[in-house]
């Protein structure tokens, strides 16, 4: 079940692709997944949302009621980006995983990635270590 509004700020956290740090808010509640960035009307640059799951899978995301485009690259349980996609405003096809290895999903201000030279391959860390480190206790 989604919110029909825009969800409060997320906390947040620091996250590194490389030399590029992101001010990341942390979406792990079944709502505030289900929500994401819905209703907003604006991400700055430096800002970006993690979508953390319980286990991997073969993600799925759309943009209903997102009236911003952004991108979005699919992580596996390492913290490895798999794939990175365009997403348009009020898109309501999925953009379906290639992979079932998916556990994080990040999102961004639309060609984040391509601006920042961040590709398949990419390695996302926190300031407290791995992604499996920081969220998975692993």
């Amino acid at each position: 079940m989604y919110l029909d509004h825009a969800q409060p700020r997320l906390p947040t956290i620091k996250i590194w692709l490389g030399a590029q740090e992101l001010i990341t808010e942390v979406a792990a509640t079944h709502t505030q997944v289900a929500t994401g960035m819905m209703y907003r009307t604006n991400i700055l640059e430096n800002e970006a949302m993690l979508f953390v799951f319980g286990r991997p899978h073969q993600a799925m995301f759309y943009m209903r009621n997102v009236p911003i485009p952004l991108s979005c690259a699919y992580i596996d349980n390492e913290g490895t980006i798999l794939e990175t996609h365009a997403m348009k405003p009020f898109e309501e096809a999925p953009i379906v995983a290639k992979t079932d290895n998916v556990q994080f999903v990040l999102e961004t201000k639309e060609g984040w990635f391509q601006r920042n030279h961040i590709s398949t391959g990419t390695v996302v860390r926190t300031e407290r270590g791995s992604l499996r480190e920081t969220f998975l206790g692993r």
